[in-house]
């Protein structure tokens, strides 16, 4: 099983979520880290080649960041509130910073 870690302050963020919206993005990412697929995620290929996207809808839109590709772990990238229909600039280009910040 992977190890998570997060960077910058994903970690502090998704603790920043409601309860059923925590729960949810700790059982997608368990799922993640067995080597299963999350329930409902998307592509992020304008972040980085290999970052998804998890996608919990729960109490409102949450997004959960991460690259799984690389051996040695599963890297959380960004976790947020989204609260219109495309992804916000500010969002992506957070998670392509700290991307980079992890050596792709």
């Amino acid at each position: 099983m992977k190890n998570l870690r997060f960077i910058g302050s994903s970690l502090d963020d998704m603790r920043d979520f409601p309860a059923e919206a925590r729960r949810q993005a700790g059982f997608e990412l368990d799922a993640v880290q067995r080597g299963l697929e999350p329930s409902d995620w998307k592509p992020m290929a304008s972040v980085g080649t290999g970052v998804r996207e998890i996608r919990i809808h729960v109490l409102g839109e949450w997004r959960v960041i991460y690259v799984a590709k690389i051996a040695d772990a599963i890297y959380v990238l960004h976790a947020f509130q989204k609260k219109t229909q495309r992804t916000r600039r500010e969002d992506i280009e957070l998670a392509r910073r700290r991307y980079r910040q992890i050596g792709e």
